[in-house]
């Protein structure tokens, strides 16, 4: 009878690969499944997953993908100067796994998803510098992380989904800044954090859901004009907070 044996491939890929047959043979490469050199992200992340000490060696590769997924896997010491790599998908790879405190040469790189990578991982000391970025939603993640002494800044950001954020996070003695804002999803947010003397005066406002949140803020003995505003809402929000307010006590009694 005849043995057969099972023999591994040695073409293809295989055929000029530096790691065959001493990979393939010890099961820590398979053709169509986890292999360094090819021309897919599947198999290429299954290769490192299974030999990520192998991971450094692919840092310099003309492959995108390859020193991409390899600078998932390599030393965080060995990454560092891909900071400046030609491709994106690399850097950005970078900036995910840098320290925080080794991310400021990154600040400035040409690409939005580096720097929002950045701007949600940079120390909030040092978010100063992408308060100007030229993306709106990088200026978002600043504003969701600086240090309220520093929002006061942001509110003349030219973005209303910032100016948003920025309204959503300062402290209530600051909110005058943008009780004038252009956007009314601005000043509602305002209105539904102010505080009383400030939802007073946002009461009278020209859009009614900016009325509607002011109404829970302003002092009870202002919301009896509103029993006859205009729309529905801010007449049922003003007769509720009154039925809910108790009676001022008459003088002498």
């Amino acid at each position: 009878m005849v043995q057969q044996t099972t023999e591994r491939p040695t073409g293809g890929l295989c055929a000029h690969c530096p790691l065959s047959p001493a990979f393939p043979e010890a099961d820590r490469c398979q053709p169509g499944d986890a292999c360094v050199r090819a021309h897919s992200g599947r198999q290429i992340d299954r290769f490192f997953r299974r030999n990520p000490g192998e991971a450094e060696n692919y840092l310099d590769d003309i492959f995108w993908e390859r020193r991409a997924i390899a600078a998932r896997y390599a030393p965080i010491d060995r990454i560092f100067r891909l900071r400046s790599d030609s491709d994106e998908v690399v850097r950005r790879v970078v900036a995910s796994r840098l320290p925080d405190n080794q991310l400021h040469a990154m600040a400035r790189d040409p690409d939005r998803e580096v720097r929002l990578s950045v701007a949600a991982r940079l120390p909030p000391t040092e978010l100063q510098q992408l308060i100007d970025d030229s993306d709106y939603l990088v200026r978002a993640t600043v504003a969701r992380r600086l240090p309220h002494g520093q929002l006061a800044q942001m509110t003349r950001d030219p973005e209303r989904e910032v100016r948003k954020v920025v309204a959503s996070r300062l402290p209530a003695f600051a909110l005058h800044l943008l009780a004038n804002d252009a956007e009314p999803e601005v000043r509602a947010i305002v209105a539904e954090r102010a505080l009383p003397e400030l939802a007073a005066r946002l009461l009278t406002d020209g859009e009614w859901w900016v009325r509607l949140a002011a109404v829970g803020n302003a002092p009870p003995e202002l919301l009896p004009p509103l029993l006859d505003d205009p729309e529905l809402e801010v007449r049922e929000a003003v007769a509720s907070r009154l039925a809910e307010t108790p009676a001022t006590p008459t003088a002498g009694k």
